[in-house]
């Protein structure tokens, strides 16, 4: 379910994690969307030549994964993006339990940016994605 949270319902420092695990039919949905359908994310021959030895989820499709966590559990549908950035250091294939743990670690009233970071592990607590970013909330639903 998503919130319609306003301004004053975001708290600095709250945090929520949720965990997935990542399928192959994610990645055909995602492929599907974007048209996105690279042979490291779908072909086991041409992945077997490189360090992953196998298929790997897309690291732009787990990074929405995030957005999905902000907008149901921490700052609501009413913030836009307006910078992202995105680390991949490691590898997620299919079957990987992945735990998301988001914060908003910012709120600045004077021009209505929330931050927040975000991190993606795996079941042998590596990270396999970070994250950091910027919202803006718009002047209209700020009470």
């Amino acid at each position: 379910m998503y919130a319609k949270k306003s301004w004053d319902e975001i708290i600095e420092g709250q945090s929520v994690v949720v965990t997935r695990t990542i399928s192959v039919a994610d990645q055909v949905l995602y492929g599907g969307a974007s048209g996105d359908f690279g042979p490291v994310h779908f072909d086991r021959h041409y992945t077997s030549n490189l360090a992953f030895k196998r298929p790997i989820a897309s690291g732009i499709m787990l990074t929405g994964i995030f957005t999905s966590v902000l907008t149901s559990h921490l700052v609501g549908v009413y913030p836009v993006s307006i910078e992202d950035r995105f680390r991949f250091p490691g590898p997620v294939y299919f079957g990987d339990t992945i735990r998301f743990e988001v914060m908003v670690v910012e709120k600045r009233l004077e021009d209505r940016v929330i931050a927040w970071t975000g991190t993606a592990t795996n079941a042998a607590g590596e990270v396999t994605v970070s994250a950091e970013a910027w919202m803006k909330f718009p002047r209209r639903y700020m009470s």
